[in-house]
């Protein structure tokens, strides 16, 4: 039988980090977690995410009707509530304003792949939505294009929301994006960002399938591989483009294709990476 106090006991711990981290400063974010069916439990709106106590917290209805706690349920539970019903799997979501990533939110610019082993595996493409005002119906149907294909997602001008069957998946999705746009620009500043090659890209599709972690590029036709091309047709859309960072363009290919040799030593290397980072 679920345990709903341990459930909110580990919701405040996820918003201490989140607060500590600096990806919800003062009252920003909310967190929530599917406990059956009909209810959920999320965080109260106006509450620093690093000071909240489990009877601070709130249970809605799948409807965003509050059925308990003591303080105003947060206004952006819509949006937990919509990924929830696309995605029944998904038990927890967590929405903040990390600043590295969401800083690609505000330029529009499309976060580029085929950088790091550990992204490449663990979170694939990140979408960006268009805009629309927090907290409404509009707002919550944003990430409808996307929330079957990807695990976070980067909203327009406001934050991310990263969603698994745990709250620690959850969470992690939002710590490794965030780390990943700092790299980012930090490189950019150094001079230049080096892209992996389109074999050692294939090998990591490889080993991401092997590892149970489904992309969707190995459903495209004709895709390049390191292009951002799963979610180019929304960019008219959302306002996204390319400016400060161009990645190479290569074709889809699968790492079966790479030679012999170069697979098997690209794939073992990246397994360990991997299966440390895992550990």
């Amino acid at each position: 039988m679920l345990n709903v106090h341990k459930v909110k006991q580990e919701i405040c711990e996820i918003g201490d980090r989140l607060y500590k981290k600096g990806f919800a400063a003062a009252n920003d974010g909310n967190i929530s977690y599917r406990i059956s069916e009909k209810e959920v439990v999320c965080t109260p709106t106006l509450i620093s995410k690093g000071f909240m106590k489990p009877d601070d917290l709130c249970i809605v209805d799948m409807e965003g009707k509050q059925l308990s706690g003591r303080r105003e349920r947060t206004s952006e539970v819509m949006l937990h509530l919509a990924i929830m019903k696309e995605r029944p799997e998904v038990k927890s979501v967590v929405h903040c304003h990390p600043p590295h990533a969401t800083a690609f939110g505000v330029a529009r610019e499309p976060v580029p792949q085929c950088v790091l082993p550990e992204v490449e595996i663990f979170l694939g493409e990140v979408p960006i939505t268009k805009y629309a005002t927090p907290g409404s119906r509009e707002f919550a149907d944003t990430i409808l294009p996307f929330v079957h294909k990807a695990n976070i997602i980067i909203l327009a001008n406001h934050g991310t929301v990263s969603f698994a069957e745990t709250l620690e998946k959850a969470y992690w999705w939002t710590e490794i994006l965030d780390a990943y746009c700092r790299i980012l620009l930090l490189a950019k500043g150094l001079g230049r960002v080096n892209y992996f090659s389109e074999p050692e890209a294939a090998a990591l599709l490889q080993l991401k399938e092997k590892l149970g972690f489904h992309d969707p590029r190995t459903e495209m036709k004709n895709c390049d591989i390191c292009a951002n091309d799963v979610f180019r047709e929304s960019w008219k859309e959302t306002g996204v483009e390319p400016k400060a960072f161009q990645p190479p363009r290569f074709t889809c290919t699968t790492a079966a294709e790479a030679a012999p040799a170069e697979q098997e030593t690209l794939i073992q290397a990246i397994t360990d990476r991997v299966m440390a980072v895992l550990r």
